[in-house]
């Protein structure tokens, strides 16, 4: 009599059949290999069409306003004093970043993180000079710093500020100040003021600021996700390609605020201490109301912001209270400067106007509307278009999961629900036509928060894997081999180190 063999339990590798092992085996790793592969071919082709695209209607209309489209930038390869160490990080972060993020405390990982990320932005930056890469980027005639002189009053400017956007007023102001709500010009105003005068201190405030955004993701991935998916994000969100216009730019000090703001909900709604959770609310809230006045288009960090309440609301439940200092901070900023005289719906009304008045009527929104997305993947690079493909597999695999199951047992699909709430709003904001060309600085604030997709690039495959909550990293990402038979680590990241290197070495890019 024949014995039938016990049936494995849930989650237990299905043996194959006499004969099998060869062609079942290996075919899901093989599968999903060929579709990060897929993924990232897609990417470079529409990459290619955009500058290809792009090239043909600068030449015949001009259009386009941009010398290199999709990019605003200008072909014009160089090497620089910053080249030998942008080299150096390159290699050192993808040697041995994988195992350092695998093996370190967290504590020494999360400077770390920030470190690297200050190097790798001041490198490239420098391979422009210290002039043309730093001093000078926010000193032009569209920058924040030509109008410091007109905030020596600084309530007569906010009562004021309105009646200076629309290009036919009296001394209206640059393109920047004018598309922007007056806290990111009063931000170089304090510098100023404090001594931290001229271009170059404002050029490394933006860098060394701009670069704990990725401190702040890794944090929020952390809470709200695992830890062992934070540390396989982290060597990408140092070495992202993002790093090229994180330095010199305000968008990357715009980007490291309401990253904050989104870490310290995370941080809130997860607290296991009230006066930890309701002081992380409060400040959160303040930061929240501060993007708010930076950045117009900033309010959209509010969908990434619904996507850590959902992935939240169990700490919600248990202290509804937590609400209340989080929606005292936010009233704080608005508030500020509503009495002090600047009115931010009838600014943006008028910078709606504004825009339309200048070439933002002109480019084509037919071609920017998808140009934009190409932007963003050079942005990001080839191993997140991977990386968003499989997280995009795994929330339609497990959407159900994430709000039914303990957070510890779905941590790929909490990650996954983050990564997409950001490319939502990037999505919306590339619809709205409030963003055609220049979305490569304008969108850091959105475009950090996909890098973090590269983490399921570690996984053995995109679908129905669950990280263990507090298992630790994966031995893939302490070796940074290939995870079943998967393209290794080092070689996204190298990819990723190249795309930045190509991009700095060959463009001068500018805003």
């Amino acid at each position: 009599m024949t014995r039938t063999p016990p049936s494995p339990g849930p989650g237990a590798p299905s043996s194959p059949g006499p004969g099998t092992a060869h062609s079942r085996v290996p075919r899901g790793p093989s599968r999903d290999l060929g579709r990060d592969l897929c993924a990232a071919g897609a990417a470079v082709l529409l990459v290619t069409a955009a500058v290809l695209a792009g090239h043909r209607i600068q030449r015949t209309s001009r259009t386009l306003f941009a010398d290199w489209p999709p990019l605003l930038a200008s072909w014009e390869p160089h090497l620089g004093p910053g080249t030998p160490a942008a080299v150096l990080v390159a290699v050192a972060t993808v040697a041995y970043g994988p195992s350092l993020a695998a093996r370190l405390p967290w504590r020494a990982l999360v400077p770390l993180t920030w470190g690297a990320a200050m190097a790798w932005t001041y490198s490239l930056a420098l391979v422009d000079g210290w002039h043309r890469g730093i001093a000078v980027r926010l000193t032009t005639p569209h920058e924040y710093l030509r109008a410091i002189d007109r905030f020596h009053d600084i309530p007569a400017a906010l009562r004021g500020f309105t009646g200076h956007i629309l290009l036919g007023s009296p001394d209206h102001w640059p393109a920047h100040v004018a598309g922007h709500p007056p806290a990111a010009t009063l931000t170089f105003v304090l510098l100023d003021r404090i001594g931290l005068r001229g271009g170059g201190w404002a050029g490394v405030w933006c860098i060394t600021v701009g670069a704990t955004a990725c401190v702040a993701v890794l944090v929020t991935v952390r809470v709200l996700a695992d830890e062992g998916l934070a540390r396989t994000a982290a060597p990408f969100l140092a070495l992202a390609p993002a790093a090229v216009w994180m330095g010199t730019s305000a968008d990357a000090y715009f980007a490291a605020v309401a990253a904050w703001a989104v870490a310290l909900l995370a941080l809130a709604v997860t607290g296991r201490s009230w006066g930890r959770a309701g002081a992380s609310g409060l400040l959160s809230g303040l930061l929240f109301g501060l993007t708010c006045y930076l950045s117009y288009g900033l309010t959209l960090v509010a969908l990434i912001a619904a996507a850590v309440l959902v992935l939240g609301r169990r700490g919600i439940r248990e202290r509804p209270a937590l609400l209340v200092p989080l929606l005292a901070g936010l009233a704080v900023v608005p508030t500020v400067f509503t009495l002090a005289g600047f009115d931010w719906w009838e600014a943006y009304r008028l910078l709606v106007t504004r825009y339309h008045q200048g070439v933002g009527d002109i480019r084509p929104y037919g071609y920017w509307v998808w140009a934009d997305l190409a932007c963003t993947v050079l942005v990001t690079g080839l191993a997140t278009a991977a990386g968003l493909r499989r997280a995009g597999a795994v929330l339609v695999r497990r959407r159900g999961d994430v709000l039914s199951r303990p957070a510890g047992a779905v941590a790929d699909a909490r990650l996954a629900l983050l990564v997409c709430a950001a490319l939502l709003a990037l999505l919306v904001a590339d619809l709205s036509g409030m963003s055609k060309a220049e979305t490569e600085r304008i969108w850091l604030p959105f475009t950090l928060w996909l890098l973090p997709a590269c983490a399921f690039l570690a996984l053995p495959c995109a679908s129905g894997f669950s990280l263990p909550r507090a298992s630790g990293p994966s031995p893939s990402l302490a070796s940074g081999s290939a995870p079943a038979g998967g393209v290794p680590l080092r070689a996204w990241l190298t990819a990723q180190a190249l795309l930045a290197l190509l991009l700095n070495h060959l463009l001068i890019t500018r805003w």
